[in-house]
């Protein structure tokens, strides 16, 4: 393993999983009278995590409690048992709510790829498993990286079902695809794209956002990848982007190990309900590094290569940058200026221009009104010069 990852459990080297059978659960008493509650009474007395927005729970009748595997984007009623990395649950409100032990919560079995965090996967059966991110994704955590805490703890009390006995699922709430609107004008779309998580990206897709509305233009801004949160798409909307979309809105509480077809056509449908709302542009920001599977996979179909029309590329350092530059390349994309965390500092910026031909932004370039603005339109496709 990585220097860069820890085990995800720090008892006996055996064990590499949190939640694996030899970890003995340490969980509390459930809340008084929890057995006691009708399941409409468990979900009003729970914190709704942010992935479950969408969902409506009224037609909820029955728990499934035993006997299950349960699949990505089932939704679980959970009561916290040991309180470790997250401290807080992101509710739909878009509140971190703080977590204690003993607080039932309302989340959603999914799997996790983050470098900085959590390697998580699909719990086997209803056993103990870990609050995998605070956006609320109940996952298997089999490993961590050396920085962060433990996971918090979750004990399922069952798996929401409707009245036909039937797992309610996340992709039931997935958004509907709009009709043909006649004579829309087809937006312009900038991929915001990075050599690893925290590059800069989401601030960078943030100041572009901010700098278009400046120029009182109508920006839309879509999340196409990553682990269910809403603090990316809270802060596109602050920027001015409306409307604003991510994968949930797709049915997916996160995207890692989703084949790569499903991925184009959650895809397809966000692009198609941003572009219904009529904006100039369309901000996309696709997570984590170029080297993950399914950035890797997205940005080798040509769907995505067809919609993209400019690609902006955040980096961390200055060899990121020219590495990310040839990647892409070798994808179809041509780049048209680097911005992230290189360019807080001028001397590894002027290294990443150096090492690419390309112009590195600075955020204050990218919050100007004219600053940056150009490379935005940049030809994204060989060819399309």
């Amino acid at each position: 393993m990585s220097a860069q990852m820890a085990e995800a459990d720090t008892d006996p080297p055996q064990l590499a999983n949190e939640c694996g059978p030899n970890r003995p659960n340490a969980a509390a008493p459930r809340p008084l009278g929890a057995a006691a509650l009708t399941v409409q009474e468990k979900i009003a007395g729970s914190k709704r995590s942010y992935v479950t927005r969408r969902l409506d729970l009224s037609s909820v009748d029955r728990l499934i409690d035993a006997d299950y595997q349960p699949k990505a984007g089932d939704i679980a009623i959970c009561t916290v048992t040991e309180l470790g990395q997250h401290g807080h649950l992101e509710l739909v409100s878009g509140r971190r709510s703080k977590l204690f032990v003993d607080d039932m919560v309302v989340v959603v079995y999914g799997e996790r790829y983050a470098t900085d965090q959590f390697h998580a996967l699909l719990p086997v059966g209803l056993s103990a498993c870990s609050l995998a991110a605070a956006g609320g994704i109940a996952g298997d955590v089999v490993a961590r990286h050396a920085s962060v805490k433990r996971s918090t703890r979750l004990q399922p009390l069952g798996v929401l079902a409707t009245r036909d006995g039937a797992p309610l699922n996340l992709s039931s709430a997935a958004l509907k695809a709009p009709g043909a609107a006649q004579g829309a004008r087809k937006p312009l779309v900038i991929a915001v794209l990075g050599s690893s998580m925290n590059a800069g990206k989401t601030t960078t897709a943030a100041n572009i956002i901010r700098s278009l509305r400046r120029q009182n233009l109508k920006v839309a801004a879509v999340k196409l990848t990553g682990t269910g949160s809403g603090g990316d798409c809270w802060l596109f909307r602050d920027a001015g982007a409306d409307p604003v979309l991510d994968f949930t809105d797709a049915g997916y509480a996160s995207t890692y190990n989703v084949p790569v077809e499903a991925l184009e056509r959650a895809a397809r449908l966000l692009f198609d309900v941003l572009s219904a709302a009529g904006p100039d542009f369309i901000i996309c920001e696709i997570a984590d590094g170029l080297l993950q599977q399914e950035t890797q996979a997205l940005l080798g179909t040509t769907f995505l290569r067809e919609k993209t029309d400019s690609v902006i590329f955040a980096a961390g350092d200055p060899v990121s940058a020219a590495a990310g530059v040839h990647v892409l390349a070798a994808q179809g994309y041509l780049t048209a200026a680097i911005s992230g965390l290189v360019s807080a500092s001028p001397l590894a910026a002027a290294e990443a221009a150096r090492a690419t031909g390309l112009m590195v932004l600075t955020q204050e370039d990218l919050l100007s009104a004219s600053g940056g603005a150009h490379a935005f339109l940049l030809p994204a496709r060989r060819g399309a010069i």
